[in-house]
């Protein structure tokens, strides 16, 4: 049990940083908050739900992510399937139907996740899966690309107080405009994710550069939504500044859902997690190419000295193609002083492979 307390702490301390990142500790290196997505991979069952949130809570990553469906509030016999799907949902609605979870079921999965260390996180699609969250208790709100424009979903989500990370997917900058200003003018803490809405996203259409101009138009903490079924692109995206990773995650390729294209497995899950913490430990640590007194030891070692490639006499002017340059530094002048020899006596005969001094040179 203290175990799960410490780790509900650390979550909450990373949480809290991504969202308010002038409030970082100097000394903590800034891992991007990792949500793996479930969304409809459980196929409506509630013990595959359950078995997802132990397989996830293996990879060290901070929050795993559901949907929440209520197909009267948010669809209708007219709403088209996304994917052809071999289903037995005669229509989409039908489908959303099938995926719903109980009241009791969405807050035993809640506890399942806080047992394990995980936060639990759910994207609403209507106001009434707002409700329903609010009486299992969520920390934020996960809104879907298809929801940034409405802002009736949106109104329902700022009265609650709670902070917003928002997926631009196939949203227009002067759409993303409209919602930043409102969520603004509502005193909201967000975030925005670079998302784009294929599945699988192919390398084309990955958007990478959408992340550092998201950061400067807006302002805000900004990460990346994966459909991309590759570990390479978040690892991308973390080392663009992605503070962010969201990812969907399942765990038998195999499956036949409508993101199993877009997913990634569980094996490739923790290597993501291993490769963004390694990433992120490097970009908390810059480099400074104008110090290099680390290296003295190093250079001496790998760097050269100037010497001789052939036998010469005392009194022979020293030309380009005498000239070799030999391990290790010190042993004679070094080798980025090559010119100023050329065209200098020798005022003493060296031996073929014999270091250059500065003592061998007439002045």
């Amino acid at each position: 049990m203290w175990l799960n307390k410490v780790k509900k702490c650390l979550t909450n301390l990373t949480i809290f940083e991504v969202l308010n990142p002038s409030t970082r500790m100097a000394k903590h290196y800034n891992v991007p908050f990792l949500i793996a997505e479930i969304a409809q991979a459980h196929g409506g069952s509630i013990e595959k739900a359950h078995n997802y949130i132990d397989a996830i809570a293996t990879t060290g990553v901070n929050a795993i992510k559901f949907q929440i469906h209520i197909s009267e509030a948010e669809s209708s016999i007219y709403e088209p399937f996304r994917i052809a799907m071999q289903t037995q949902d005669k229509t989409r609605f039908d489908y959303w139907k099938r995926m719903e979870f109980s009241l009791e079921q969405w807050k035993e999965l809640k506890k399942h996740c806080v047992d394990v260390g995980l936060e639990f996180m759910a994207s609403p699609f209507s106001n009434a899966a707002v409700d329903i969250l609010e009486k299992i208790g969520v920390k934020r709100y996960k809104i879907g690309s298809g929801e940034v424009n409405n802002l009736l979903l949106l109104q329902k989500i700022v009265t609650t107080k709670k902070p917003i990370i928002l997926s631009s997917g196939m949203s227009s900058y002067d759409e993303l405009d409209t919602t930043v200003a409102f969520l603004r003018k509502n005193k909201t803490h967000f975030s925005i994710l670079q998302c784009t809405t294929s599945y699988p996203t192919t390398p084309e259409n990955f958007g990478l550069n959408v992340i550092k101009e998201l950061k400067e138009r807006y302002k805000v903490p900004i990460g990346f939504s994966d459909h991309s079924a590759k570990i390479e692109t978040g690892i991308a995206a973390v080392a663009l500044g992605a503070e962010i990773l969201e990812f969907h995650v399942i765990l038998n390729k195999k499956e036949t859902g409508p993101d199993a294209s877009s997913s990634i497995t569980i094996s490739q899950t923790k290597s993501l997690v291993k490769a963004v913490k390694t990433i992120s430990k490097a970009l908390s640590n810059p480099v400074h190419k104008n110090n290099n007194t680390q290296f003295a030891e190093l250079k001496n070692i790998f760097e050269k000295s100037l010497a001789v490639n052939k036998p010469l006499q005392a009194g022979h002017i020293l030309v380009f193609d005498d000239l070799e340059t030999k391990k290790p530094k010190g042993y004679g002048m070094d080798a980025f002083s090559f010119k100023n020899v050329l065209g200098k006596k020798l005022n003493k005969n060296k031996n073929r492979w014999d270091f250059l001094t500065s003592e061998d040179i007439l002045d």
